[in-house]
Order: C-alpha cells, then sequence, then structure tokens
C-alpha cells in the first residue's frame, strides 16, 4: 500500500545572470596627456527584495595610472563607484521576505574603454552579475507502508542445529 508525504525543501526558485557597463569619469589633479594602465579593485555588492524584484547595491574603486606635463611624471587618481540595479529575476514562485538571495560576480568589473576628454578620464567598466533566489517549496514522496525492509540475522548455533536436521539422503 502506497502513501505520499509532502517534504518542505529550500531550493533555487529563480536564478539569472546580468551584463551590464558603467560609465565613469574621473577628474585627475594634473590634465592627463596618456593613459598608462587602469584596474578595479574591492568589488563588493549584496541583494535583496524590493517588492519582487531584486535590487543589487554595490561599489567598487577605479585607479587609473596616468601621465601628466608632457609625459615627464606620473600620477594615480582613485575613485570609489557606488551602483544600484534593479532586476527582474524569473521565479518559479513569488519572492517574499524569508527568500534567500544570493549574488555571485561571474565577471569582475574590467575596464574595457579608456579615453581622456577635456581633462577627465572617461572609463567604460563591465561586469557580469549571477542572482539565485532560494525559497521554500513542497515535494511529494511515495512511501510503502507495512513492508518489511529488515533481513533477519540468524545466529550461527541455530545455522548449526538446522544443518544437522538436514537428511543427507533426502534427494537420493
Amino acid at each position: 500500500m502506497a502513501g505520499y508525504k509532502e517534504i518542505v525543501t529550500k531550493t533555487v526558485i529563480g536564478k539569472a545572470k546580468k551584463k551590464s557597463t558603467n560609465s565613469v569619469v574621473i577628474t585627475p589633479e594634473q590634465l592627463p596627456s596618456t593613459i598608462l594602465g587602469c584596474w578595479v579593485i574591492n568589488h563588493t555588492f549584496s541583494g535583496f527584495n524590493e517588492n519582487g524584484k531584486v535590487r543589487v547595491n554595490g561599489s567598487f574603486d577605479v585607479n587609473v595610472w596616468y601621465s601628466y606635463d608632457s609625459d615627464h611624471k606620473t600620477a594615480v587618481s582613485t575613485k570609489v563607484y557606488n551602483y544600484t540595479d534593479l532586476l527582474s529575476v524569473p521565479t518559479k514562485n513569488e519572492i517574499n521576505n524569508s527568500s534567500e538571495i544570493i549574488v555571485r560576480s561571474l565577471m569582475q568589473p574590467t575596464v574595457d574603454d579608456a579615453k581622456i576628454n577635456n581633462g577627465e578620464i572617461n572609463l567604460n567598466i563591465n561586469k557580469e552579475l549571477g542572482i539565485e533566489i532560494v525559497g521554500d517549496e513542497k515535494i511529494r514522496v511515495s512511501i510503502e507502508d507495512n513492508e518489511d525492509d529488515y533481513e533477519e540475522i540468524i545466529d550461527e548455533d541455530k545455522i548449526d542445529d538446522i544443518t544437522n536436521e538436514i537428511d543427507p539422503e533426502y534427494l537420493k
């Protein structure tokens, strides 16, 4: 006879990824001649539910190494860039306050393009975030009733007693 049980478990109810480009403008202290290097560090982010959508708040530091004074001197300018992304993640169930939102950086922010324009340095920074929403889900499993799935263990001395009772001439 089969029966059913419901099990409540945590499962991924929504999963998506988003590529984005951020434009960052840095105004260095000196008038730049040449961009020598750009890098992005200290990327931090977190996600939370906002009316059924996922809001990701994050920041990273942008560093630009440049030359100035007709390429005779160098300097580094740094800017902290804050961003907010509001994402509609497709889900199997509705996002609620008990849902856990996990945000991962699938591609760390990197500088794609850097140009000097009227004494400012314009940067395009690409990044890719992955979002998973974990929530409660019910599953039903079939169970078998009234079945004994244990094997019986027979003591060794009982086996000897049974063996002694066997008639060796029985099959002849």
